[in-house]
């Protein structure tokens, strides 16, 4: 009878604890459920994320052959180092060429700068000893003008009888000199200004010739520029801070312009790019804080905030967008690309790297 008292009351306490058991149970999955209601109603999380960043393609710009290589895979290297090094002796040879033209131009120019001068100095004494012409004419005529009147007055005496014939002969060939005098100095006069108009015509026709030959000279100062340019071109310059990849070339190697020859990936501008379902965007805001795994290190935790929504579905910029007017549609959830940028300090090693899969979870509410 004891016995099965005893028993009796062992059931009724394994019933109690089972009871306290299954409503602590439950009453911790009703808070872990509450907690994780809330957690979902202002955690938005995605696994349809990546890495992404600028890839510079490296090219030249020159064809020419590799004489040096200073750069390997996955080497770091620094903005306006030097990658690579064509062969530049051809593109040497043409910048001194274009410079021999350009000095062989300029020395036309002051070739033809000097002859104006000149011409100019002469045009001065042209024109000053025409002024000395027309003073002498002047002078040759004042005096033609008082041989004439002595000749007339000689010739009423001659009739007169007051002077002897050897004194009008004397006084009529001063006349004859007088005038073959003033014939000279017309003469010297129009000889001086025919030398004025020829030597204006020349400073015209020379100044004239200084801007096509200025022309010319900035032609070859162009050519010169194109030159020097090609030549600098041959050294090959790392755009920015970043890490060599893809490395395609080998010293000795022939390339031609525009050849991708390997590329630099700078790691301190990276970003995430998070393909988020449409219906998980009506509470995403830009500025939002966000919390980034990556698969890689799993045991490190990356901050970001959402810098930007894509304008448009990823489908729409898609090389075949959908074409839903077929009458075959068939509705899908579509995924809308969400720019993710890093905290500043975030990754301080620099160990993630473009394309790494990530899962962030923005933080839209409290």
């Amino acid at each position: 009878m004891e016995d099965g008292r005893i028993l009796t009351n062992g059931n009724h306490k394994r019933k109690i604890i089972i009871a306290f058991v299954f409503a602590a149970v439950s009453i911790a999955g009703i808070i872990a459920g509450f907690f994780y209601v809330r957690y979902k109603s202002t955690h938005i999380s995605t696994d349809d994320a990546f890495i992404d960043g600028r890839i510079h393609t490296i090219s030249s710009k020159v064809q020419g052959t590799i004489k040096n290589i200073y750069v390997n895979d996955n080497q770091l290297v620094r903005k306006g180092d030097i990658l690579l090094e064509i062969d530049s002796e051809d593109y040497g040879l043409r910048t001194k060429e274009a410079l021999s033209g350009l000095d062989a131009e300029k020395a036309k120019i002051s070739e033809i700068k000097y002859r104006l001068q000149t011409a100019k100095q002469q045009f001065e004494e042209l024109k000053a000893a025409l002024g000395a012409a027309k003073a002498n004419l002047e002078l040759q005529e004042a005096n033609m003008r008082q041989a004439d009147a002595d000749l007339k007055r000689a010739e009423n005496l001659l009739k007169e009888e007051i002077i002897p014939k050897e004194k009008y002969e004397k006084i009529k060939t001063g006349y004859d000199v007088t005038f073959a005098q003033v014939k000279a100095a017309m003469e010297e006069l129009s000889r001086m200004q025919a030398r004025l108009e020829t030597q204006k015509a020349f400073i015209k026709q020379t100044e004239s010739s200084i801007e096509p030959q200025k022309a010319l000279a900035k032609q070859k100062e162009a050519l010169l520029g194109v030159a020097a340019l090609n030549l600098s071109y041959t050294k090959v310059i790392a755009p920015a801070d970043g890490y060599v990849t893809k490395k395609s070339i080998e010293q000795g190697n022939y390339i031609q312009a525009g050849q991708p020859l390997m590329a630099v990936v700078p790691l301190d501008d990276i970003w995430v790019m998070a393909n988020y379902k449409e219906t998980q965007l009506a509470r995403v805001r830009v500025g939002q804080k966000v919390e980034i795994r990556v698969d890689t290190y799993t045991a490190k935790k990356f901050s970001g905030r959402v810098e930007s929504i894509m304008a448009g579905t990823g489908a729409v910029f898609s090389l075949f967008p959908p074409e839903n007017a077929t009458g075959n549609y068939v509705k899908v959830v579509q995924r809308i690309p969400v720019k993710i940028i890093l905290d500043k300090g975030t990754d301080p090693e620099r160990i993630l790297r473009i394309g790494m899969s990530v899962e962030p979870t923005i933080i839209v509410g409290k």
